[in-house]
């Protein structure tokens, strides 16, 4: 129960930081959002470590898994997100979103060619219902970008789609990959252990994205950044942060197949976020929305288990043959 909540929660501060720092790309640099993500992020962490105490959580890692879990933030927090903002900035957050579902494409061929997990016919019907989903949603672009507004001076977005479409790609590759790593590095399944292992992620990924920041040679670049943007890059920040200690508290609660599917809910959630902030900057329409759902739908079935939906529909003979069907790798 406790596991399933933090996931709804991740996904609703994960919807709320793609609309804002949609704001914050339109004027600022995607570099600048990613190192204020990734700095704020870890007085946050630490705060929350606090009451289980710091160094005896920390030092229940061995290397190993600090290995895994600093591989796992510098391709998710700084690579993957870079991708992601870099999409942002290209096509908007309502586009991005449902070609970011590849990533559970992604963690499932790593699962079955990696860990030993199962294909089964359910697992390939979310796959197909994930790969049409974006495919649908950009249908929607062939429309208007953004519902009529009420300034008429406001801006005409025009997305750039080679660009957007190669980094959200990126960004599914790492998001896909990073679960992976971490449910592979967690030594406990506690809450004080999916903080901690956040915070070794994040403390990677920010020594290789903000220390070469601060090199005297880069100061020059700061005292031009655009400060209306780095105000929003700042609440996108702070709400990134939370979501991924939701994600990696839930990932230490629940399977982490399970909670991967919850997440997904930041679909929904980022496109109604993205009609109250972003109504001038955003692609919507009938497409969009369809996308969306099939793309969500496509998430669910991927995690949903044969044996639950054969026995809750008292399926039996050759149905139940197809919908049992498994195939591992070894």
């Amino acid at each position: 129960m406790l596991g399933g909540l933090l996931a709804l929660l991740s996904a609703v501060t994960f919807a709320f930081a793609n609309a804002t720092a949609r704001r914050g790309v339109l004027t600022g640099s995607v570099l600048q959002a990613v190192a204020i993500s990734c700095f704020l992020a870890l007085p946050l962490f630490l705060l929350a470590l606090a009451p289980f105490g710091i160094g005896e959580t920390l030092r229940a890692f061995d290397g190993r898994s600090v290995l895994l879990l600093a591989t796992a933030g510098v391709i998710h927090f700084a690579a993957a997100r870079y991708a992601n903002y870099r999409a942002v900035k290209a096509i908007g957050a309502n586009l991005v979103g449902p070609v970011q579902n590849y990533s559970l494409v992604i963690t499932l061929v790593l699962a079955v060619f990696w860990l030993g997990e199962a294909v089964t016919a359910l697992r390939i019907v979310g796959v197909i219902m994930i790969v049409v989903g974006p495919l649908m949603a950009r249908r929607a672009a062939r429309g208007p970008a953004a519902p009529p507004s009420r300034d008429a001076s406001a801006p005409t977005f025009t997305p750039h789609y080679r660009e957007g479409y190669f980094f959200a790609g990126l960004c599914a590759l790492g998001y896909g990959i990073s679960p992976i790593l971490i449910g592979m590095a967690l030594p406990q399944k506690t809450l004080a252990s999916g903080i901690a292992a956040g915070f070794i992620s994040h403390l990677a990924a920010t020594v290789v994205v903000v220390l070469p920041m601060l090199m005297p040679s880069q100061w020059p670049g700061l005292r031009f950044m655009d400060w209306r943007a780095t105000r929003w890059f700042v609440v996108s920040g702070v709400s990134v942060s939370l979501s991924q200690m939701f994600r990696y508290m839930a990932f230490a609660l629940m399977p982490i197949a399970v909670a991967t599917s919850i997440l997904q809910l930041h679909l929904i959630f980022r496109v109604h976020l993205s009609a109250v902030l972003n109504r001038d900057h955003e692609i919507f329409g009938g497409g969009l929305v369809v996308g969306t759902v099939v793309s969500l739908a496509g998430a669910v079935v991927l995690t949903v288990d044969a044996a639950t939906v054969i026995a809750a529909l008292s399926l039996s003979g050759g149905l139940a043959d197809i919908l049992g069907w498994s195939w591992r790798f070894r």
